[in-house]
């Protein structure tokens, strides 16, 4: 398909003001882009013609498959269900370790890639696929958002649900505008340091910890959070603790936290995976704070991969990888104390 050269061929972008000089004021995602006429934001994907910001990858679907939610990761959120993931090109980070680069980071060294699928056509493929859910994945969804949004209120007509993975940058605007039909959503919580950020990220961390919070206190989105483990990067006792203890003092205790093991990627190939032992004590730092749920990823047969009553810690929901085994839950509650378990479950 030839890439789309006319504004009439392009999808308005939503979320975004005229500015002075033709300029447009960006509001989608927390980098509030001031983009001049010709040019485009830090996404690669929303450029200003003529004084409007249009989507330039609104028809550019470069992925799409049928994934476990297990996969997301989701786990207190329909376990056991698939989720028919999609995803464009770009992304607001440039993270160093990305384990999508290929079609996040390629933005600026290729024209944009992907096909034409409309949201009637991803809706139907998710139906017919036995999904009960659409993921918008791989890559950072807010900044598909126009394409997310259409698919989203489509599939919330067909009875299906829709869950976003994210980095978390979005401005309290993108959040409001997508909680009437945003269901779930996991949070890469990427360390808790502003030099991490911004020398691994090139972003910022105050942005994902007011996303996170504001999501938790302000809308009725489920949300679960994910920390990819970099060693001798974010993984020390100190910062852990600080990141569980704002998790559970700004979010709640009953939102799940994902610790993941990390293998050499993309640009930061020189370090060694995590060690298991770093992931263990992250486990018990993030309990330890009183976070009710914590899991460990990448890390095939662990038992801290299950789901285990808070209270009197009954197996409720045995995983193998990312397949459920068993779920045992009870119209949201242990079945052996009554214990109600936080998560959306049907």
């Amino acid at each position: 398909m030839q890439p789309m050269t006319e504004e009439k061929h392009l999808k308005q972008a939503v979320l975004w003001e005229p500015a002075q000089g033709k300029k447009t004021q960006c509001f989608l995602c927390a980098h509030r882009c001031l983009i001049p006429d010709g040019k485009i934001g830090k996404c690669g994907v929303r450029k200003n013609i003529g004084g409007v910001l249009y989507s330039l990858n609104y028809d550019k679907v470069i992925s799409t498959n049928s994934d476990p939610i297990e996969k997301k990761p989701l786990f207190h959120f329909q376990p056991g269900s698939r989720s028919f993931s999609i995803a464009t090109m770009g992304c607001n980070f440039r993270c160093e370790f990305c384990q999508n680069w290929q079609i996040s980071q390629a933005i600026g060294e290729t024209e944009l890639d992907g096909q034409a699928i409309s949201p009637e056509q991803i809706v139907d493929a998710a139906i017919g696929s036995g999904c009960k859910s659409i993921a918008y994945t791989y890559t950072e969804p807010t900044i598909f958002m126009e394409l997310a949004a259409d698919c989203a209120k489509l599939a919330k007509e067909h009875g299906l649900t829709n869950v976003f993975v994210s980095n978390g940058y979005q401005t309290k605007e993108a959040i409001d505008f997508a909680a009437g039909w945003l269901d779930a959503i996991n949070v890469d919580l990427k360390a808790f340091s502003e030099d991490y950020y911004s020398r691994l990220c090139k972003a910022k961390l105050q942005p994902v910890l007011d996303t996170i919070e504001y999501i938790a206190k302000h809308t009725n989105i489920w949300m679960e959070t994910t920390t990819l483990l970099l060693p001798d990067e974010n993984d020390s006792e100190d910062e852990l603790k600080r990141l569980a203890e704002f998790l559970v003092t700004k979010a709640g205790p009953d939102f799940p936290w994902h610790v993941s093991r990390f293998y050499p990627q993309y640009k930061y190939t020189d370090s060694v995976p995590t060690p298991p032992q770093s992931l263990q004590r992250a486990y018990e730092i993030g309990k330890k704070a009183g976070l009710r749920y914590v899991y460990l990823g990448n890390v095939p047969g662990s038992k801290q991969e299950n789901t285990y009553c808070c209270k009197c810690n009954k197996s409720l929901v045995e995983r193998v990888g990312y397949h459920v085994a068993a779920n045992n839950i009870m119209d949201s509650k242990c079945p052996g104390c009554g214990t109600e378990i936080a998560g959306k479950w049907a």
